[in-house]
């Protein structure tokens, strides 16, 4: 998906830090998956200790991270703002 976006000059959002880094996504705002990873770890761990899954509350997401792709952002002929840069928590150039 990533290559015929990048033959018809689309922009691709990625679904992770990492597709926008290695597969030439413009952009990401999501939740941090590693974060995410760890939340599970922490009702996993409650749970096998005897708690019941339907007692655990629903946790929203707190973290996000905001990545973008410069390479990909001039291979598209797009120019990102100065300040949209500087409210990423990664800029790959």
């Amino acid at each position: 998906m990533a290559a015929v976006a990048a033959e018809s000059k689309l922009p691709l959002t990625g679904c992770t830090a990492a597709q926008v880094a290695e597969e030439g996504g413009l952009w990401i705002y999501a939740p941090n998956i590693y974060r995410l990873g760890y939340r599970a770890a922490s009702y996993v761990d409650r749970i096998l200790k005897g708690a019941r899954p339907e007692d655990l509350s629903v946790e929203a997401p707190m973290e996000f991270n905001f990545v973008v792709n410069l390479k990909t952002a001039k291979a598209l002929g797009l120019t990102i703002s100065p300040s949209v840069l500087l409210r990423a928590d990664e800029v790959i150039r």
